[in-house]
């Protein structure tokens, strides 16, 4: 790259070092992995029966807020981490037998090259939890406000994140707790945005 104000310049590594801007992560993944997030996932979601299991597209969206990410389609910044997918492929296989380890890979027609479920793959997930009959509600409804009921994926959501909670209470426990809503205004360009 060319030299610019600063007195230095980018130089592109032509050979892939392994390193990744996303050391931050694995901390995390070490967290969810002691937690035993994954088998909480796979307990409350019943979404995916081939390819993607639950619990992995549920960790890569976690994974993505974490590194800051904005959108769905921001995963593909985390598969291009080369050194950040031989860490997760490395903490997803941690403590598994040969046998699930197998039974993990035959949950593919072809071999598994990706590390982080494509966004058109999360697109498609993500639709399991919208309800359409909410949906006609919201639109026949005259408020300003509409809250939808949850349909059992977002139910299965909710015992997740209670699961979370009491582990975290078991860990340190309190009497009292804060709930800190931070209110997050996010631009859109869509017509049909709420």
């Amino acid at each position: 790259m060319a030299q610019g104000v600063l007195p230095f310049k980018y130089e592109e590594e032509k050979k892939d070092s392994g390193m990744t801007a996303l050391g931050g992560l694995p901390v995390y993944l070490d967290l969810a992995t002691t937690m035993r997030l994954p088998e909480i996932i796979e307990k409350h979601l019943h979404i995916k029966r081939q390819g993607w299991t639950d619990s992995q597209i549920v960790l890569s969206l976690i994974l993505l807020n974490l590194a800051g990410g904005d959108c769905v389609d921001d995963l593909v910044k985390l598969e291009g981490d080369s050194g950040f997918c031989r860490g997760l492929r490395r903490i997803e296989q941690s403590g598994l037998k040969r046998a699930q380890r197998r039974e993990l890979e035959h949950r593919w027609r072809k071999e598994q090259k990706r590390c982080i479920a494509s966004p058109s793959a999360v697109f498609r997930y993500l639709a399991a939890f919208h309800d359409g009959d909410q949906e006609k509600l919201r639109k026949t409804s005259d408020q300003k406000a509409f809250i939808p009921a949850a349909n059992g994926n977002l139910q299965g959501l909710a015992k997740i994140n209670a699961e979370m909670i009491g582990y975290a209470q078991r860990c340190n426990p309190h009497e009292i707790a804060t709930l800190d809503q931070d209110t997050t205004l996010v631009e859109t360009t869509k017509v049909d945005a709420l």
